[in-house]
């Protein structure tokens, strides 16, 4: 029989409201509170700390600084959800690279659902900033009152579709790493299955495939660090009216 490399996507009731994604869901949350408890719990000081501390705190610099650079001193009443959307991300990408597994973030369902969060609450947070005079982001400064309504149109679309292209970004390069793996997995699986020649040739394709999981760990963290700056960026639009 030959599978599908799409296979791997499909979701699998578990109970009656219960599937494979809302399962890796709750791991994923799991792990993210066990990774961050543990950096918290024994053997971790202020001064000497332990090996899950000295991780937890290189991810926190390191979100609080770009998020800093970002959006500003303002970022401080944000930063936790920040962090927050950058680890859920994160762990979910790196879970999925686990045999077997799955990746809850390879679903465009999961990742509009967390851009169209977080257009939601920007918007909400330009409103309670500025008032209605959050809708002046929509039109530039110094723009002609003739092109005007042309502007705003353009403006508001393009404004819009970044809750698409929050999501779809994260979907589409995390759906299209899975897919090359599994096809490059069963290319050299068939070949090793083949004999012969084909069982020195499939070493090919394997050493392949092993380059591409080193890249898959670069784009998962790449990928969470590209949402949560963007997220960044949207912040500080909304905060300073860019």
């Amino acid at each position: 029989m030959i599978l599908s490399p799409l296979e791997q996507f499909e979701i699998i009731p578990l109970l009656s409201c219960f599937t494979n994604s809302s399962l890796f869901i709750l791991i994923v949350v799991t792990t993210c509170i066990s990774f961050l408890s543990l950096s918290a719990g024994y053997g971790a000081t202020l001064f000497v700390p332990n090996a899950w501390q000295g991780l937890a705190e290189m991810l926190y610099t390191f979100v609080f600084d770009f998020a800093s650079e970002t959006v500003g001193e303002e970022v401080q009443p944000y930063f936790p959800f920040l962090f927050t959307i950058f680890n859920f991300i994160l762990f979910s990408n790196l879970i999925g690279l686990i045999p077997y597994s799955f990746t809850v973030t390879s679903h465009i369902i999961i990742t509009f659902g967390l851009a169209y969060a977080v257009f939601v609450g920007i918007n909400i947070i330009g409103f309670k900033t500025h008032g209605l005079h959050f809708f002046s982001m929509f039109l530039p400064k110094g723009a002609s009152l003739a092109l005007a309504p042309f502007l705003v149109v353009i403006e508001l679309v393009s404004y819009t579709f970044r809750v698409f292209s929050l999501a779809i970004r994260l979907f589409a390069n995390i759906m299209a790493g899975h897919t090359l793996l599994k096809i490059l997995s069963g290319f050299a699986w068939t070949m090793l299955s083949m004999g012969g020649v084909f069982y020195i040739l499939h070493l090919i394709p394997l050493l392949i495939v092993i380059a591409v999981i080193g890249l898959e760990l670069g784009i998962a963290f790449l990928q969470a660090y590209v949402f949560t700056v963007l997220t960044c960026l949207y912040l500080h639009d909304a905060l300073e009216l860019h």
